[in-house]
């Protein structure tokens, strides 16, 4: 089973996949959406604003900045860390 974790926990170069989005509001799914962010949507965080607000993530080919109020709805799975040994 896997575990959900938010952007603000992740570090730069971490990767994470979008999960479920169907306990977010419609409203804030339909937000996702038009930026792109969907579901199996695969994510790296390329920055963060030294006292963590925004963070910058790249996704489909695009680099997006959201506050953390944005993104703490935002279900992520974490997939890997470039400081993790294989």
């Amino acid at each position: 089973m896997s575990t959900f974790t938010s952007l603000s926990k992740l570090n730069v170069g971490d990767q994470a996949v979008v999960g479920d989005l169907s306990e977010c509001t419609p409203d804030y799914r339909r937000l996702l959406a038009q930026m792109g962010i969907l579901p199996g949507t695969p994510i790296t965080v390329t920055r963060k604003a030294p006292l963590g607000d925004p963070v910058e993530i790249e996704l489909r080919g695009y680099r997006l900045s959201l506050r953390k109020k944005e993104a703490l709805p935002l279900p992520l799975i974490k997939v890997r860390s470039p400081h993790e040994a294989f």
